[in-house]
């Protein structure tokens, strides 16, 4: 991304889900206050792109793995967890739909994408019950030093969101992150990442690429992919004992009400939980 603007594939996350509310009726995901905060004009644009049936995998997956995320964080909650860190948290609205009481929530972006949201949230009076924001970026500064610097305290059980970033960090980056994570007492995380393009069949290598390009025109092109027998096996060596790797197949069999006996859809996104 552009050190001065926001990041363009944060606002198009947001887009999607503002769409997902009207075209599909929040039907995965529910958000009150997703097209409020991303603004009518951007709203009317989300709406007309969605008219494109194309767009509608994708739409119904940035849902899904909104939904995945918040839902394992409510059953860490009833474990004990108290501390909630959304990492490259856009315009994600968690922190003001927060159904658990005593749960403190973190929120941690890039600066520039950061002041963005802050301004929206001034903008439409959304600036109530706030998150601790905490400025970082992930490829210069230590994330642990910010946070602890910003409050959150090592020892109490923390959860971390950390969706739509994975792909846009360099491999060393990533693993600085999950490193730290796992380096808590009481801690997991859940995040997305993209297999490789060689994983992917002719047809859909295709589209995936496409997609690259156009996030790498607005200067924030893919720079790691997993194999995920592969992440599996270096989150395990990194010390994380408890995985849960949802990819397509799973996804549609979860949310989308594809029959469980429905063969495999080949490779696409993935949202993982790794904790210990």
């Amino acid at each position: 991304m552009r050190a001065s603007e926001p990041s363009r594939t944060a606002i198009g996350a947001a887009a999607y889900r503002a769409a997902h509310q009207s075209v599909d009726g929040g039907a995965i995901f529910l958000d009150p206050y997703a097209r409020r905060i991303l603004g009518e004009v951007a709203c009317a644009e989300a709406d007309l792109k969605a008219q494109d049936p194309s767009t509608r995998s994708f739409r119904l997956f940035m849902a899904a793995r909104s939904r995945y995320a918040e839902d394992c964080l409510a059953l860490c909650f009833a474990r004990g967890v108290r501390q909630a860190v959304i990492l490259g948290a856009g315009l994600d609205t968690f922190a003001l739909r927060n159904p658990h009481a005593g749960l403190k929530v973190f929120e941690v972006d890039h600066p520039a994408t950061q002041s963005w949201k802050q301004m929206r949230l001034d903008e439409t009076g959304l600036n109530q019950s706030l998150p601790t924001f905490v400025p970082v970026d992930f490829e210069h500064e230590d994330l642990k030093a910010r946070l602890i610097d910003s409050g959150l305290e090592p020892e109490t059980p923390s959860f971390f969101i950390w969706l739509g970033v994975v792909p846009y960090l360099r491999q060393a980056s990533v693993f600085a992150v999950l490193r730290f994570v796992v380096g808590l007492p009481s801690a997991s995380i859940v995040f997305d990442y993209s297999e490789p393009l060689e994983n992917y069949s002719p047809e859909r290598r295709a589209r995936a690429a496409e997609m690259g390009a156009r996030t790498a025109a607005v200067g924030e092109p893919w720079l790691t992919h997993f194999d995920p027998e592969d992440l599996a096996n270096r989150l395990l060596s990194l010390g994380f004992t408890s995985l849960e790797d949802v990819g397509p197949t799973e996804m549609a069999k979860r949310l989308f009400g594809l029959p469980r006996d429905a063969p495999d859809r080949g490779a696409g996104p993935h949202v993982i939980f790794a904790g210990k």
